[in-house]
Formats: C-alpha cells, structure tokens, sequence
C-alpha cells in the first residue's frame, strides 16, 4: 500500500477541492480551454525543472512510496502532482473569488 500514497494524496486533494466547483461555482473543469491555457505554461516549466533536477541529481523519488510506473525518468506520480495541484489551486483561487463577489454584492444591495 505505501506505494500508492503519493496517489492517494492527490487523489485526496482532488476530493477536497471538487467540491469548490459546484458549491462555491468555481467553474474550473467548466471552463476547459481556459483551464488548459491556464495549465500549460505551468507544466511545461515545472516538467522541465524537475528533469533537470533529476538529471543533475538533484532529488530523486522513493521506489517505496512511488509505484515504478515511470515517464521517461519521471514517475508518473510527479506527473500527477504537476497536474493536481495547479486545479486544486485554481478551484480555491475562483472559490474564494466568488465568496468575495457574493459578500460584495451583499453589502451593495
């Protein structure tokens, strides 16, 4: 089982963040051009950051809590982790957002 914490984790993320999405209106996974445009960019700097770091030797990954399944040199649980975070972010960000706008248009009516 320690082999899939690093999934369960974000698996966990994604869980407690989907929610933003149809509670709080985040309109993320509504929006998927946008979430893409948005996401790119990211992934793009980040994968190569962590090839670098890889290839330099920098960090590595714990074969005890990853489950081998590699990209290349990359686990694909980095993968994961790069494509996560970033909606979990995105989902807080436009959460948070449209509390703001309901407080605001609450206080002008």
């Amino acid at each position: 089982m320690d082999q899939y914490q690093y999934l369960l984790l974000m698996a966990a993320c994604v869980a407690i963040t989907l929610p933003l999405e149809f509670v709080l209106r985040a309109r993320v996974y509504r929006r998927p051009v946008r979430l893409l445009l948005a996401m790119l960019p990211v992934l793009v700097v980040f994968v190569a950051w962590d090839l670098l770091g890889i290839v330099r030797d920098h960090w590595g990954y714990s074969a005890e809590y990853t489950t081998g399944v590699m990209l290349g040199i990359m686990p694909l649980e980095e993968l994961v982790f790069f494509l996560v975070i970033p909606v979990c972010g995105l989902l807080s960000y436009e959460g948070v957002g449209y509390v703001l706008r309901r407080i605001r248009t609450d206080e002008n009516a």
